[in-house]
């Protein structure tokens, strides 16, 4: 059993998950504070409530299959990246990974089928079959050549919070409505959620922290990877030009805070006690984010390129919870 949880990646599904719920519960939150207008509302019923979990199990059984087949490929390198983690062939026979991987691609997309008649759309069947796909490719080929891999699986990890982006369009989406009495917190909040602006800074955030995530990965295995002829963007470049790739990326979300901030700085006052309160946790993130870049530039061994990713999955952490925190500040 544990090998099996070790195999789906039992610890990321949860984060996954996590992501998904906390951006519903925002999203369900901001539309009864907001939306004044709606005589019902769209969120939170108990058709769209079970349609939503379903949803979520099906994103996480093609994000399990993913890992299972990404390992079934990886035999041969992680014998020599990773030993001390190998499942497949050792702990899990391969025939048993195969099957595991096409039973849960087959419940994901009857799943898919069954949102898509019960909501008269196609939009579920074609992100499911586009996800499996693309994690099929990833793990035969894609994972070899340079950054097209890394690309793939970041766009998918920014695909999540998307999803849900797309769950709640269907669901006739949102109508958002200006608050006669705004604060400082619901002025951000309405600039950010505007026009799906929220959700896509969310897949934003996503994208570039696990694309550089990717490519520090890449640098962790060289030495397997060469083994089977990879051509992964360390292997044909160097370690210092994907250091370079790395932190560029890391330093976006960075660039990007700081440039909304100040935009809407001079629209809105509020001390900076509200500013360290409403933003703590993209704060926590750009700090890892920070912390991450520092040792990457003096990484010299695969021990400390491990230590940077450490920091880097703390970052997506931080920030894809983000929808939580704010959340639990509107509860309070």
């Amino acid at each position: 059993m544990i090998a099996f949880l070790r195999l789906i990646r039992f610890v990321n599904l949860l984060i996954i998950g996590g992501t998904m719920y906390s951006v519903r519960l925002f999203l369900i939150t901001y539309e009864k504070m907001f939306s004044s207008e709606l005589e019902k509302p769209l969120l939170g019923r108990d058709g769209e409530s079970f349609d939503f979990f379903l949803l979520v199990i099906s994103t996480l059984m093609i994000a399990a299959a993913g890992n299972v087949i990404n390992d079934y490929f990886d035999v041969r390198a992680d014998r020599i990246n990773k030993p001390d983690k190998l499942i497949v062939g050792k702990t899990i026979n391969r025939r048993w990974a195969i099957m595991i991987h096409s039973v849960l691609n087959v419940l994901a997309f009857v799943i898919a089928i069954y949102l898509g008649v019960r909501n008269h759309t196609f939009w579920y069947l074609f992100i499911h079959l586009v996800s499996m796909n693309s994690l099929w490719f990833y793990s035969l080929y894609l994972k070899k050549q340079p950054l097209i891999g890394n690309f793939v699986i970041a766009g998918l990890t920014a695909l999540v919070p998307i999803l849900c982006g797309v769950h709640f369009y269907i669901q006739q989406s949102l109508v958002w409505t200006q608050s006669t009495s705004q604060t400082a917190f619901s002025y951000w909040f309405q600039a950010l959620i505007a026009d799906g602006n929220f959700i896509m800074l969310l897949a934003f955030f996503a994208f570039v922290n696990n694309f550089a995530r990717e490519i520090i990965k890449d640098m962790q295995d060289v030495e397997g990877d060469g083994k089977i002829a990879a051509k992964t963007l360390p292997i044909l470049y160097g370690q210092k030009v994907s250091k370079f790739w790395a932190g560029s990326f890391l330093i976006l979300p960075f660039l990007l805070f700081t440039s909304l901030f100040w935009m809407h700085q001079t629209e809105i006052s509020f001390s900076f006690g509200e500013q360290l309160e409403i933003f703590f946790p993209v704060l926590v993130s750009l700090l890892m984010d920070g912390i991450a870049i520092l040792l990457l530039w003096k990484a010299c061994s695969k021990k400390d390129l491990i230590r940077v990713d450490k920091f880097v999955k703390l970052a997506m952490i931080s920030g894809v919870l983000t929808s939580l925190y704010w959340y639990l500040m509107w509860m309070r």
